[in-house]
């Protein structure tokens, strides 16, 4: 289980706090005169026997205050053969592999496509060979090729035919002619075509008839409450007018004498409120709305939480990513690409090297260093090793990829050489730029 967030905060202000003290220079107690470090001529520098001063030793000047700035590594040489994969348009995964040889001689190559788990090669260009990989049980397909130079070959693979909607990625490589050394890599997906959306049905809201009922019936609505109001305005005038035109008998009399009864004041209109019902009917509607919108939000959020992912909060930067073999895959800093994974056979020795194609690319406006101790090949039962930093320098021609950090904008593919005990190998990769960053996951097939 990680470790929670408080715990990353406390390491991480101890790590700062280590490197700020590091990072200190040894000041002298007195600045030294720029004027003692220059040589002085052979005259003056012979003292006379008289001076008492002469017999005390010279002090060694002060080493500088300021470090020498750390350089980025420089970007490799442009490899004389460059890859590009694109996926063929077919009912069935294809992929067409075009090998370039952008030098002026002729170049021998062996170009290495990794297949899918699974997957078996239907139609392979002349020469193609299909063979398992050293150590793992995904397949390859191995082309020897000799490039003529300023030349472009085209070699096409096609695999059985894969599930309906599932895409389908294979990665290709070309290595020198001993098959170890990567000159240059690409990847491709292929996705099977979408079959033919049916038209969709227009809702009822927009038929006509729908709308013209809806019309009909809000005019229909509207004549009835308009007649309802008129009637209702219409009883009270009718009542005055039937009153103010009755006979007033006087009692005083014992005739009845006919006379126009005097108005009476009228009261002053009170003003209608709505029916409690109506109240109470908005209220329970308000009430069920607002429930509805702040269940359907938390519903959304709770499901949208994975437990399955590394925290990506607090001390960590980035957001963690997984993904297979061929899949580019991003970081806080760097876009990490697995093309290969291939391990010596195991033989009588307990210690066996496994070896992985990795495309780095960085993908920020700065200077990145990584480290090989922070990358890590994860055996079965959750054990893990990291980069044998040696043999990694001698797969790439005594080269120390993590000696000095990428230049900003640069990519490198390169050989990451893990060496595991045991006759299993790595199920999976883990690959990051820095101590804090999420780092990325790669399942090896």
């Amino acid at each position: 289980m990680p470790a929670s967030t408080r715990h990353h905060k406390a390491l991480a202000v101890f790590v700062h706090c280590l490197g700020l003290l590091a990072a200190v220079p040894a000041l002298p107690a007195v600045a030294p005169d720029p004027a003692a470090a220059r040589p002085r001529p052979a005259a003056v520098a012979q003292p006379t026997p008289s001076d008492p001063a002469s017999d005390r030793p010279s002090m060694p000047s002060a080493p500088p205050a300021v470090p020498t700035p750390t350089r980025a590594m420089p970007p490799p040489p442009r490899p004389p053969v460059t890859v590009a994969v694109a996926p063929a348009p077919t009912p069935a995964p294809a992929y067409r592999i075009h090998v370039r040889n952008t030098g002026n001689t002729a170049v021998d190559t062996t170009v290495r496509q990794e297949l899918p788990p699974g997957a078996a090669p239907s139609l392979v260009t002349a020469g193609g060979r299909t063979s398992r990989i050293a150590g793992h049980d995904a397949s390859e397909v191995t082309w020897r090729l000799k490039l003529p130079a300023r030349s472009v070959t085209t070699l096409n693979t096609s695999l059985a035919a894969a599930p309906t909607g599932q895409a389908v990625t294979a990665p290709a490589c070309a290595f020198t002619s001993d098959g170890n050394r990567p000159y240059d890599c690409a990847t491709a997906t292929w996705n099977a075509a979408a079959p033919a959306a049916k038209p969709a049905a227009t809702p009822p809201w927009r038929r006509t008839p729908v709308l013209i009922g809806v019309a009909a019936a809000v005019v229909v609505l509207a004549a009835v409450t308009a007649w309802l109001l008129w009637r209702r305005r219409r009883r009270p005038v009718a009542a005055a007018l039937a009153d103010r035109g009755r006979p007033v008998v006087d009692p005083r009399q014992g005739r009845g004498t006919v006379y126009p009864r005097p108005a009476a004041p009228r009261s002053a209109a009170r003003r209608r409120t709505p029916p409690v019902w109506l109240l109470v009917s908005g209220a329970a509607a308000v009430v069920v709305g607002v429930v509805g919108v702040a269940g359907w939000t938390a519903t959304r959020q709770v499901t949208s939480v994975d437990t399955d992912s590394r925290p990506t909060s607090g001390a960590w930067h980035g957001t963690s990513a997984s993904g297979v073999v061929g899949v580019p895959l991003r970081e806080s800093a760097f876009e990490f690409t697995v093309y290969r994974m291939a391990c010596s056979p195991a033989g009588a020795a307990s210690r066996r090297q496994c070896q992985a194609t990795v495309g780095v690319r960085n993908l920020t406006a700065e200077h990145q260093a990584w480290h090989g101790e922070l990358q890590r090949a994860y055996l079965p039962g959750g054990r893990w090793v990291t980069t044998d930093v040696p043999a990694t320098r001698m797969a790439n021609l005594g080269r120390d990829v993590f000696a000095q950090p990428l230049a900003a904008g640069s990519r490198t593919v390169l050989p990451l050489v893990f060496t595991v005990d045991g006759r299993e190998p790595p199920e999976q990769l883990e690959l990051r730029s820095g101590v804090f960053s999420a780092g990325v996951r790669v399942d090896v097939p």
